[in-house]
């Protein structure tokens, strides 16, 4: 390998990418756009569900039945319903995600027995939001029913029995806030990774056969190898740079907690980086027009980390063979180290596996991109 052939190419490309305003926008916008419209954009948390309430009694126990709900920051009343007929309108309007009745007899039932029902209606239409809303309300009302429950026997000289109760302490360790912004982010900084290191090297080679400048390159001197790494080598340190925007933000901007090894991360993102460049050199190579080289990565990238490396939906929630299948998604693993490293502050020990198989994928990925290179015209 020349060293100097070798400076030359990566000189060659590095004007490239200068003079090319797409590549530029995809360098510098897209990891800005991006982190700001993922970052704030995708959350997991459900809060403030529009509620309306249609109170038969409009007593001031029912009353207190409304005030658990709206006392809690999981739902927000929108509307004070008057009829049924007013319920079904603003279901079907969407004014509101749930309709919580409470009865005409309702201060009497609870007078009288010391137990009462309310109803509760939910549009299922989004069956994630609705089971967690109904969850949110199930919690809303035992609070208050057991504030209830304690007032009636009090009044009816009794105690609220005790004995055999068992009472749940959750712990919750590495995300004590059950923030989903803490989940989500270090996979979005795999996203923007991903999507800008493949669409970058996609254009590389094909850059060569649209301008016509293939036959030049092919009478040089240079061998595929050094091709390959003199290309590859100024969309490495903007991958690193992009990386360390993006790292950044998530633990100055988006304050999500980093409490593993920095070492670590700066090896394994760039071990991802060259994953994810290496694809796409690979697909400029085998494609040789920038639009359709560029599609391609897209898809090679985009849909693999969105839909399968546990960046937006659970691995173990999904049927076993689509879990086979993501064995060999190459960002689940970053996906798993940043994870781990931001949230968990686990040592390298505990990530040998994903480390190994980020490994793995860089050295398998750049030789096939490597031999992919023929210095010919066919």
């Amino acid at each position: 390998m020349n060293f100097k052939r070798l400076a030359a190419i990566a000189y060659k490309e590095t004007l490239q990418v200068w003079r090319d305003p797409r590549s530029l926008a995809i360098a510098l916008l897209m990891p800005l756009l991006q982190m700001v419209l993922l970052g704030y954009g995708v959350s997991l948390d459900i809060k403030r569900v529009p509620l309306c309430v249609y109170d038969q009694e409009n007593s001031q126990t029912s009353r207190a039945v409304v005030q658990g709900f709206t006392a809690s920051k999981w739902f927000a009343v929108a509307r004070i319903l008057g009829d049924e007929r007013a319920v079904r309108a603003a279901m079907d309007r969407g004014l509101c995600a749930g309709v919580v009745t409470v009865p005409v007899d309702f201060s009497r039932r609870l007078a009288a027995t010391g137990t009462a029902s309310v109803q509760s209606v939910f549009d299922a239409t989004d069956a994630n939001t609705t089971n967690i809303a109904i969850g949110y309300a199930e919690a809303a009302v035992a609070r208050t029913a057991a504030d209830f429950q304690a007032r009636w026997a009090a009044a009816h000289g009794r105690r609220v029995p005790t004995v055999g109760t068992v009472d749940l302490e959750p712990r919750v360790w590495f995300n004590e806030g059950l923030d989903s912004r803490n989940f989500i982010i270090p996979g979005v900084v795999a996203v923007i990774l991903g999507l800008v290191g493949a669409q970058l090297t996609s254009l590389t080679i094909s850059r060569e056969w649209e301008r016509g400048t293939m036959e030049q390159l092919i009478s040089t001197p240079v061998t595929a190898l050094e091709v390959m790494i003199g290309k590859l080598v100024p969309y490495f340190f903007i991958g690193l740079l992009d990386a360390a925007f993006c790292l950044g933000a998530a633990a100055y901007w988006f304050r999500v907690p980093f409490r593993g090894s920095l070492g670590a991360l700066v090896v394994t993102t760039a071990l991802f980086t060259l994953v994810v460049l290496g694809i796409g050199y690979l697909v400029s190579v085998r494609i040789r027009s920038q639009l359709g080289a560029s599609q391609v990565a897209l898809m090679l990238t985009m849909l693999p980390i969105n839909l399968l490396s546990g960046y937006a939906f659970p691995i173990d929630q999904m049927p076993a063979p689509i879990r086979a299948v993501t064995l060999v998604v190459y960002a689940r693993y970053f996906v798993t180290i940043l994870r781990a490293l931001f949230l968990k502050g686990s040592t390298v020990g505990a990530l040998a596996v994903p480390i190994a198989a980020l490994v793995l994928y860089a050295v398998v990925i750049l030789w096939v991109a490597a031999r992919g290179f023929r210095k010919r015209l066919d």
